[in-house]
């Protein structure tokens, strides 16, 4: 996520994009259609895009060409699933590339595919998972914002080594090199994420519990009747 402007070589940057552009086309169809069949949730989809664009501009050095940030992408794909994350995370990613320098246009979609792809499915797998076992909400919420966070920084770790495989261990040695740069920022950011997406997620729980319920985040607390 947030690999400098002209850091991929030509070749990769553009394989990216091909790689990418499938999953945002498929994500632009999926708001389209959960913006007419519920519109009333066009404001959750606004703040999961706001939170991922706030969050995700947090900037911390890393290493040169990238840098370590909190992603927010798990909270869209608790939220809508990981389709509509693909849209509003490339247009997250394409507003700071042209407004904050924070990316770039020429790896927009390996990017996109790091935090906008990866990422959320990734997130969104542990959720299921939880969900499955029946596991606590909170616990769900916690777990695929961490693992969205970390998934992103591990695929970018992986696009970097691709780009740069190291002289003499070549991929490989380059992901260890990548793996281990990243990790003394990011594990934390990823513990940090989850508690703040406990922490967003009982907000909406007092703001738009039925919006909750709709999409199968929460069950409906049944009512109990006076006598």
């Amino acid at each position: 996520m947030h690999i400098a402007e002209g850091f991929l070589p030509p070749l990769h940057a553009a394989a990216w994009f091909v790689v990418a552009t499938p999953f945002v086309v498929h994500g632009a169809r999926a708001v389209v259609r959960e913006a007419r069949q519920s519109p009333e949730n066009k404001l959750l989809l606004a703040a999961a895009g706001a939170f991922t664009f706030v969050l995700s501009a947090i900037k911390l050095p890393s290493v040169t060409g990238s840098s370590s940030h909190p992603t927010g992408t798990g909270a869209g794909a608790v939220l809508f699933g990981p389709p509509v994350m693909a849209l509003l995370g490339t247009i997250v990613l394409l507003f700071q590339a042209l407004l904050l320098a924070h990316g770039g246009l020429t790896t927009l979609g390996a990017n996109v595919f790091a935090m906008a792809i990866a990422g959320p499915w990734a997130g969104y797998g542990v959720w299921r998972l939880i969900k499955a076992v029946k596991g606590p909400t909170w616990l769900g919420v916690s777990l695929a914002m961490a693992t969205a966070n970390l998934t992103t920084y591990c695929v970018t770790s992986v696009q970097l080594a691709l780009a740069y495989p190291d002289a003499t261990h070549g991929f490989w040695g380059a992901l260890a090199k990548f793996l281990g740069l990243f990790a003394p920022t990011q594990l934390p950011l990823s513990v940090a994420e989850g508690i703040l997406g406990v922490l967003l997620f009982g907000f909406f729980a007092r703001v738009a519990a039925p919006e909750l319920v709709r999409l199968g985040v929460t069950r409906e607390v049944p009512r109990v009747q006076a006598r």
